[in-house]
């Protein structure tokens, strides 16, 4: 099976309100891709339909060949498709390598006895350092996670993410609430990932995705209003006008 991930005719709809409106779009293995777009265009909602947080009104979302839109969660999680989310608080109160080790020993079956055990497994913390190594937080190792500053949390939390072994990585606003310099450091992290790792994620700053996505697509209005390379969206008349704000409406 290829990892190629894809959507036909994907729509969502509340009564009378319509989220997401028969998208159709691919998402070619170890591409950086972006999703953009202003306030209620329905990113999130999108990223949701994506990893099974809820079931679309019609459409469909397969991995590679197979058609995953009925597969809850954990199933998607399984076959490679992770998605970050905030640092709960059992994760909080944990340094951040006991937190990665814990999700490590998660994905290998050892949850239940992880604490007992994991000093007998050398090969989990070697991984788990390794993990730290790639993300820049081996200073951090022993450090609780809580008292980290934002940024780096966002780096746990992503950390988290990897230590399922995904193929596929979606981020929901990972600079969102981290200041400049930091949110540089966070894409730059997340740019040198292995490229066997397909990472979509949903940004506002306009900087950050012209310089690391290497694809492109603008959601309004819950439709798909163009793809592309970053050249060609930044050229795109339309997506000045609705969403770079660049034209003056008359």
């Amino acid at each position: 099976m290829t990892n190629t991930l894809r959507t036909e005719g994907l729509s969502k709809q509340w009564g009378g309100f319509k989220a997401n409106t028969d998208i159709s779009l691919t998402f070619e293995p170890g591409a950086r891709h972006a999703l953009i777009g202003p306030n209620g265009a329905g990113k999130t909602t999108f990223i949701n339909l994506l990893t099974g947080g809820f079931p679309p009104s019609s459409g469909a979302v397969y991995l590679g060949s197979e058609n995953i839109t009925k597969l809850p969660q954990h199933e998607r999680v399984k076959m490679g498709m992770t998605r970050t989310f905030q640092i709960n608080t059992l994760f909080a109160g944990m340094t951040v390598l006991e937190s990665v080790v814990l999700a490590i020993c998660e994905r290998r079956g050892l949850q239940k006895v992880w604490w007992k055990t994991v000093e007998k497994h050398d090969e989990v913390v070697a991984e788990a350092m390794e993990l730290l190594a790639t993300l820049k937080l081996t200073k951090e190792a022993n450090s609780i996670t809580r008292s980290m500053a934002y940024g780096k949390q966002r780096l746990v939390e992503i950390a988290l993410a990897l230590a399922t072994k995904p193929k596929i990585l979606l981020l929901d606003e990972p600079a969102a609430g981290i200041p400049s310099a930091e949110s540089k450091e966070l894409f730059e992290v997340i740019a040198a990932l292995p490229r066997d790792v397909t990472v979509l994620f949903i940004e506002h700053d306009m900087g950050l995705v012209f310089r690391f996505a290497d694809r492109i697509t603008v959601l309004v209005g819950g439709k798909v209003l163009t793809e592309g390379t970053p050249a060609e969206i930044a050229a795109d008349p339309r997506v000045k006008e609705v969403y770079l704000g660049e034209v003056e409406h008359g």
